[in-house]
């Protein structure tokens, strides 16, 4: 046995160097355990690492509305599909750079090698993989890209789990190829369903309405065309009742609206979030409740700790000695997140409310949100003023300052320190005061089912359809009046012409040039047939417009004529026609637009647009003359031009065709129609 052996200035030398030892080793590591202890991460990170150790699937009970405790089974057949050992959390959101971070500390408290899966209210926030060989990265972002927004956490993490299971070549072709544009949600919210109701309602009443009111203008339309006869019109009884006809046709307009918007609008839920139980919506309240009675500062674990021992120790003391002060009382400290999937929708009033029915305590009820830094508080029977306590709370208290709002921590520490200083300096009452106002909390069933397509929006709708079909009546009855009145005055016949279409553009094509040729020379063997006394120039007119269109204006419809050819027909048939009915001299017509129709008058008009300016001795039509006399220099560009090879277009009178004889007139035009021909 060895026997060591110190003179008394030998011992005391080393009792002071092992002094010495012992002091630096506390001081090298009390900064550590200190920094261990007050790192927000670690409790968090810690009471995940239990959970996951007792269960490899966790959901957390603040997000009743959207994912709900009771579908952590759910969670966990779709997680041994990985084939690999797979740790979920489900918590509310906590950041990007937060989310990952918090992974690779319960990986390290939890010790365990798997696939680590962080979900938040969205989906699959963040993915880890510590000691298997799986495409975590990619497969969190390829659902990212290929799932809407409002696909759901199960819904994501089930696709999370097909890319997963894919090999590292196809998982990273899943996430290149979806970095393309999101894709539209899945489900509509109230806004999009009172548009729907809206529009539903407003076609339901301006359809149905509109027919009804628009039927006797048809039925009166009918009966001026050109083609009804009595014989005709007596042949077709039905007809002459058109209120009837227009009813049955608005009830088939109006049922097949209705059914038509049923089956469009068929959605009944705004989000993928299934239904909670009661258990999901009060586990929450009965943590935070069970925690209350043994600490009145609750901090929620599963939430980042910006409290240090040292905050947390001034903390209690404030809260005790506000308690033992004459005047003063219970004060209860919650220091929880509130998102907006919570069971009380993110009111921290309700939570309050809920917090203290669970704990059947009054006091002071201090709800502290570590997420958005918020504090509010809420009296439940002391002798307090509670406006002062919550509408007059300084807003440096209630959102914090600009250092708050900069700061990680929120100065949630600082603040609440100060909230006690207010607390205390808080004016009594002679009686115990209470809440004014407690809404109940919202049932969840409203916020994933929506309302009914024929309810909100939907009487709005019906009362504004009604109003537009009766401004469509008034516009169509009005304009059906003119028009009426200019066709008589035009074709004062006995049988009533058709209603010409008016075609005066300057630079027209050749469909509509098709349309109104064919128009106007039925129209003119209408007026032929009826008419006794035919000019000699109205016969010409009429065999060369007969003689452009090979003999019947049938063929107008399917033959493919030239553009000039085509303006030729519609100058000639409408010259004939008015010298047939007698309403004007018909042997000259406009030579700066043809289709304006015949003229007796000639004027000095510019023709082109140089310097100096090249007149013409041109006959004109009224609106052309005015323009020839106010605006001269803008006259040549109403010239009518035609379309020509390579899609550009050739001023009508510098084309070697048929209508540079129109200066001369209509019978000049006639007989170069028929030399062409």
């Amino acid at each position: 046995m060895l026997t060591l052996r110190f003179t008394p200035a030998q011992g005391i030398r080393t009792a002071l160097l092992l002094c010495l030892c012992a002091l630096a080793a506390l001081l090298f590591t009390a900064p550590q355990a200190r920094a261990t202890s007050d790192d927000p991460v670690t409790a968090q990170a810690s009471y995940l690492a239990e959970r996951l150790r007792e269960n490899p699937v966790h959901v957390t009970d603040q997000l009743p509305r959207v994912v709900p405790r009771s579908t952590a089974p759910d969670f966990a057949r779709l997680a041994q599909r990985t084939g690999v050992p797979t740790y979920v959390v489900v918590l509310p959101y906590q950041g990007c750079s937060a989310s990952e971070e918090l992974l690779t500390a319960v990986h390290d408290r939890l010790g365990r090698d798997g696939l680590y899966v962080l979900i938040d209210e969205t989906g699959v926030a963040a993915a880890s993989d510590h000691g298997v060989n799986v495409p975590a990265e990619h497969a969190a972002t390829a659902v990212q890209g290929e799932l809407p927004y409002d696909a759901g956490p199960l819904l994501s993490f089930e696709r999370f789990t097909d890319v997963v299971t894919l090999t590292p070549e196809e998982a990273e072709g899943r996430a290149e190829a979806a970095s393309g544009p999101a894709p539209e949600g899945m489900y509509i919210g109230s806004a999009e369903r009172d548009d729907q109701s809206f529009a539903t309602g407003a076609l339901l009443t301006g359809v149905p309405l509109s027919i009804l009111l628009l039927a006797p203008l048809v039925h009166r339309w009918r009966r001026r065309r050109p083609s009804a006869t009595p014989a005709s019109l007596k042949r077709r009884r039905g007809l002459r009742h058109p209120l009837f006809l227009g009813t049955v046709a608005a009830v088939l307009a109006a049922g097949a609206i209705a059914g038509t918007a049923s089956l469009v609008f068929d959605e009944t839920k705004s989000s993928a979030a299934p239904p909670p139980t009661a258990a999901d919506l009060s586990s929450r309240i009965e943590r935070v409740g069970t925690g209350l009675r043994d600490d009145p500062v609750y901090l929620d674990p599963e939430s980042r700790r910006f409290l240090d021992a040292r905050r947390l120790d001034r903390l209690h003391e404030r809260v005790r000695a506000f308690g033992a002060m004459d005047g003063g009382g219970p004060v209860f400290v919650t220091v929880v997140p509130q998102p907006s999937d919570s069971e009380t929708r993110g009111r921290p009033d309700l939570f309050a409310a809920a917090v203290h029915g669970k704990l059947g305590k009054d006091g002071v009820y201090v709800v502290a949100d570590p997420g958005t830094g918020t504090i509010d508080v809420v009296n439940f029977g002391l002798r307090l003023d509670s406006d002062h306590l919550t509408t007059d709370l300084p807003e440096p208290l209630a959102w914090g300052d600009s250092r708050a709002r900069d700061a990680d921590d929120h100065l949630l520490g600082e603040r609440l320190d100060a909230l006690m200083t207010h607390l205390e300096k808080t004016p009594r009452t002679k009686s115990a005061e209470f809440p004014h106002v407690m809404d109940a909390t919202p049932d969840p069933a409203d916020d994933t089912n929506l309302p009914p397509l024929f309810s909100g929006e939907f009487l709005p709708g019906l009362a504004l359809g009604a109003v537009g079909a009766v401004l469509l009546f008034l516009v169509a009855a009005g304009g059906l009046g003119v028009v009426l009145a200019v066709s008589d005055r035009r074709n004062p016949t006995p049988t009533p012409l058709a209603l010409l279409p008016v075609l005066e553009p300057t630079h027209p094509t050749r469909r509509p040039l098709r349309r109104v040729a064919y128009t106007e020379l039925k129209a003119l063997e209408r007026v032929w047939a009826t008419t006794a006394r035919r000019a000699t120039l109205a016969r010409e007119c009429r065999q060369a417009a007969l003689l452009l269109a090979n003999g019947s204006p049938d063929v107008l419809r399917t033959a493919s004529l030239p553009a000039d050819t085509l303006v030729a027909v519609v100058v000639l048939a409408r010259a004939a026609r008015v010298l047939l009915t007698g309403e004007a001299e018909a042997d000259l017509c406009c030579a700066v637009n043809p289709l304006h129709g015949p003229t007796a008058a000639r004027h000095h008009v510019r023709v082109s647009p140089g310097e100096p300016p090249r007149r013409r001795w041109l006959p004109v039509c009224t609106p052309c003359k005015d323009t020839a006399v106010v605006e001269p220099a803008t006259l040549p560009d109403t010239f009518m031009t035609l379309p020509a090879p390579r899609r550009s277009r050739t001023r009508y009178d510098e084309t070697a065709g048929l209508l540079t004889s129109v200066p001369d007139g209509v019978a000049a035009l006639a007989a170069a129609a028929r030399a062409r021909r």
